[in-house]
């Protein structure tokens, strides 16, 4: 028997109840998610449990739920570069919004998902800081134009478009609904229920 507690889960068994955090039950079905921002915290979170499910089994589907603003493009493209490099398929699920650095990490999926009212949103990398000296202000420049190309190329990688449409829609902020990302070749498939084979 399962009874949900908050964050907990009661499993009532022959030698009584245990209290089983919903994130370890999760992590035995092979389910993970990025809620929140994406930064060094909850990327390292991540990055481990999906090493620990390689190693589990290498070729068993994971599945990613992402509800997130987004966040370090440093953190996340080090999630990306771990998602890419693990040999299980890594199904990606958008529940809620998945923009910015978060919506990268949806369209890199090998199966990507999306909730009826969920919505992905893309746009060019945003200047931090911008205080400094003239010599300064342009290294930073530099770098941001640097990373600019980097995510439109990863983009259109899995989206199948080129780089001058994604970087005309990166300019601003853009955002899909769920049969909008599907046209633009963001997200595979519009989903009613969260089983694992939709």
């Amino acid at each position: 028997m399962y009874l949900a507690n908050e964050a907990r889960i009661i499993r009532e068994s022959s030698h009584g109840y245990d209290l089983i955090p919903i994130q370890d039950e999760m992590l035995s079905h092979r389910e993970v998610e990025l809620v929140g921002e994406v930064d060094a915290a909850s990327v390292n979170a991540l990055i481990r449990q999906l090493r620990y499910l390689q190693y589990e089994d290498p070729e068993a589907l994971v599945t990613l739920y992402i509800n997130s603003p987004g966040g370090s493009v440093d953190s996340g493209m080090a999630l990306y570069d771990v998602m890419q490099a693990v040999s299980c398929p890594i199904r990606t699920v958008c529940v809620g919004l998945a923009a910015s650095m978060a919506a990268l990490l949806f369209v890199s999926g090998t199966q990507r998902d999306m909730l009826p009212h969920s919505r992905l949103m893309i746009h060019d990398p945003l200047i931090a800081q911008t205080g400094g000296s003239a010599l300064k202000l342009k290294a930073i420049s530099d770098d941001l134009m640097e990373t600019r190309q980097i995510i439109a190329r990863v983009i259109a990688g899995h989206s199948g478009k080129s780089m001058e449409e994604i970087l005309a829609k990166t300019a601003s902020d853009s955002y899909f609904r769920a049969q909008e990302a599907m046209e633009f070749g963001l997200a595979d498939h519009i989903i009613t229920s969260l089983g694992k084979n939709n």
